[in-house]
């Protein structure tokens, strides 16, 4: 109970709560400007949490992604364009709701729905957290190593269009992983002479450039005529949002949280999949499922709680075993390494203060979020008017100044390289989020890897004697052959329908 109290006290002090309220604003002004997002506003803020405290860091790189749940529907409400991928299925109903002069409601049912399912989320994760760590912490190296196996073919089959090109991208994160010193051996692997990558490429210049730049360099290259296109919109016509309005759509609100909670704690499905499950999975549901697309409330409530519910519920594989459920996740998993944390098991038994600490600051994010969502989704209704030309330049020097002041200048030139793989990662359709999350968990899966070798002494038949391992190496080898086959089968379909 100590660490407990501790813990929330930590939370609750001054500094922390500033921080967490800038990341919350941070989040939700990114995710409003389209184009943007709230994952590349977190890949750039974490070289700027470099000599803040691990609450402090922490608490605002989880503002940031808390804030970016309700940002992202301004956009995709007002403009028929979503602000992040998540909110694509919001424009369904959001942008019909405006088009009838209804964007008041629309934006608040967004914004309520967005915080309950957020909340909601982080419950489950408080609940559940602990008890599969205390299952985890009796697996050993091959059960890890086999586990995080099982997560890169999950994570390469369900993100992308194609699971081969999924896979080449995880395995090719993983690759550059181990470029630096041999952490068993001390031996300089991939370095090329030069003493610099001895330390192996940080994750700051990796995210930043992969996620960042890269995709600021595809709007530049893509989207050059859409640059200075201005939108006048309205975010107060129509009648305003009422309880009734709210305890109609509680129900929806309900099963789209169960649903996201439920994608979020499984690595690589991700949040833009939560949002149109929740949206079909309210349009089966409902008793006049031809209102949907037309501007139905129950539409915007479904997909909002069902992709910020995912939010909540990523941190459950991160901090009970280490992996993390999607892109940002495993950005937020390198800010851990770089404060010197290591997400797991046993940070609830060796740091459980810090663990009470971050539960603190997710509750205080909620909160925030929606105190100031009440002010902000109108007021950021005008950070959609500003144009490409403007947004663009300032977030390529937060970027390029973010790498310097956190690692060197050796890792801002490392910053054009990651870039450019960004970027042909996009055009070649490569996912880059299998290849952010094999490069955060490369170094993991050869620790464990090693250590499990270590074990057996070079002898396979030790494996039989960690029939956990055996399973989820089985399990890896059905779902790889499985993802396969459904992908094989969906090329087929797409070619006969050509």
């Amino acid at each position: 109970m100590h660490e407990v109290l501790a813990g929330l006290a930590d939370a609750f002090t001054l500094t922390n709560l500033m921080f967490v309220v800038l990341g919350v604003l941070v989040g939700q002004l990114f995710a409003a400007a389209p184009g943007v997002g709230a994952l590349i506003a977190i890949t750039i803020a974490v070289p700027y949490t470099f000599y803040m405290s691990p609450v402090a860091a922490l608490g605002f790189l989880i503002g940031i992604n808390k804030g970016g749940t309700i940002g992202g529907a301004v956009s995709a409400i007002l403009m028929n364009t979503p602000g992040s991928p998540e909110a694509t299925a919001t424009t369904f109903d959001g942008y019909p709701m405006t088009k009838k002069g209804q964007a008041r409601k629309a934006l608040r049912a967004a914004h309520l729905s967005s915080v309950t399912g957020d909340t909601l989320s982080d419950l489950v994760l408080f609940f559940v957290a602990a008890p599969l760590s205390l299952v985890a912490m009796r697996m050993g190296p091959p059960e890890m190593a086999s586990v995080i196996l099982v997560a890169l073919v999950i994570i390469a089959g369900l993100v992308g269009n194609s699971m081969i090109k999924g896979l080449i991208a995880a395995f090719f994160g993983v690759f550059l992983s181990l470029v630096g010193m041999d952490s068993a051996t001390a031996a300089q692997r991939l370095t090329f002479g030069i003493p610099e990558l001895m330390d192996g490429i940080s994750i700051t210049a990796a995210g930043i450039g992969v996620l960042a730049l890269g995709e600021i360099l595809r709007q530049i290259v893509y989207s050059h005529k859409n640059l200075n296109e201005k939108t006048e919109v309205s975010a107060t016509a129509g009648e305003p949002f009422r309880f009734s309005d709210y305890r109609a759509i509680f129900p929806t609100i309900l099963r789209s949280t169960f649903i996201g909670t439920m994608i979020g704690a499984i690595p690589g499905i991700g949040s833009s999949a939560a949002g149109f499950l929740g949206y079909t999975a309210a349009k089966r549901a409902s008793k006049t499922p031809e209102r949907f697309g037309q501007g139905e409330i129950r539409g915007v409530a479904a997909s909002e709680a069902a992709n910020s519910s995912v939010v909540g519920a990523n941190f459950i594989p991160l901090l009970s075993l280490g992996i993390p459920g999607n892109v940002a996740a495993a950005i937020i998993l390198g800010a851990f390494i770089i404060h010197g944390i290591t997400p797991g098991p046993q940070l609830f038994s060796e740091q459980p203060r810090l663990i009470y600490a971050l539960f603190g600051v997710m509750i205080i994010g909620d909160m925030v979020n929606l105190f100031t969502g009440l002010f902000t989704m109108r007021l950021f209704a005008g950070v959609i008017r500003i144009p490409l030309t403007y947004i663009i330049p300032c977030v390529v020097v937060l970027c390029i100044t973010g790498v310097i002041v956190a690692d060197s200048l050796f890792d801002a030139w490392l910053l054009v390289g990651m870039a450019a793989i960004g970027f042909f990662m996009r055009m070649l359709d490569f996912s880059f989020v299998t290849f952010i999350i094999g490069f955060v968990l490369g170094p993991m899966f050869e620790r464990a890897f090693g250590q499990a070798m270590i074990m057996a002494d070079g002898d396979p038949a030790y494996l039989l004697q960690r029939p956990i391992a055996c399973f989820f190496i089985a399990l890896a080898a059905l779902l790889l052959v499985s993802l396969l086959r459904q992908h094989r089968k969906s090329s087929r379909l797409a070619a006969l329908k050509r």
